[in-house]
């Protein structure tokens, strides 16, 4: 007899959890309890797993854009828009990072869990293990996201992005500087062995208008 799927609960939504996608764990929830949002803002929900920020993001908001490299993840997210009876708000593609976002496509808010934890290797050997596998330094993925998250913000857009202690959390900081982009950790969970920081990135523009 084929088993049930494993179900998990965050707030009063209800998930499933299909074989070879990422459980969510204490970095989604993260995200999940420091979400701010508006009506009308457009999110773009990256990595989206089983979808659990894509759905609570739909909730307050009129557009989602979900979206994994893992095909399995991309059945799975919609499953569960449908399950949550906000299907009509989000779409799900498949695509590596920013490849499946069309040309000229923007966002208010960008969420992305990051793989981020060092491995051997550049690559998890499976659907689940490329869900949290960044590469030797842990950067690996993080590192293509700063280069190329700027270009999909809007003007006064902003990204939330998880990171673990274990990936340099302070060079991350550093890149954004680098390439114009404010960022600051909100929020900070200690763990047994490392600590993981929800980061919000901001346009330096949309600070200095704030300040005139």
């Amino acid at each position: 007899m084929k088993s049930q799927p494993k179900k998990i609960h965050f707030g009063r939504h209800t998930f499933v959890i299909c074989d070879e996608v990422y459980e969510p764990s204490e970095d989604s929830f993260l995200i999940a309890r420091n979400l701010s949002l508006t009506n009308g803002e457009r999110v773009l929900d990256m990595g989206t797993g089983c979808g659990i920020l894509a759905v609570i993001a739909a909730e307050k908001v009129n557009e989602v854009i979900a979206v994994d490299v893992n095909p399995y993840a991309v059945e799975c997210a919609g499953k569960n828009a449908e399950l949550n009876d906000v299907a009509v708000k989000v779409e799900v593609r498949e695509g590596n990072l920013f490849s499946p976002v069309r040309d000229g496509e923007k966002f208010d808010l960008i969420l992305f869990n990051a793989p981020y934890l060092p491995v051997e290797g550049d690559e998890g050997k499976n659907w689940i293990e490329k869900a949290w596998s960044g590469g030797e330094t842990g950067r690996t993925v993080i590192d293509r996201f700063i280069d190329e998250v700027s270009e999909y913000l809007t003007e006064k857009g902003r990204a939330l992005l998880v990171q673990s202690t274990f990936s340099d959390v302070d060079r991350t900081l550093e890149e954004f500087s680098k390439r114009g982009l404010i960022a600051k950790i909100i929020v900070e969970k200690k763990l047994f062995f490392e600590s993981i920081m929800l980061i919000e990135v901001t346009p330096q523009n949309t600070i200095k208008r704030e300040l005139v």
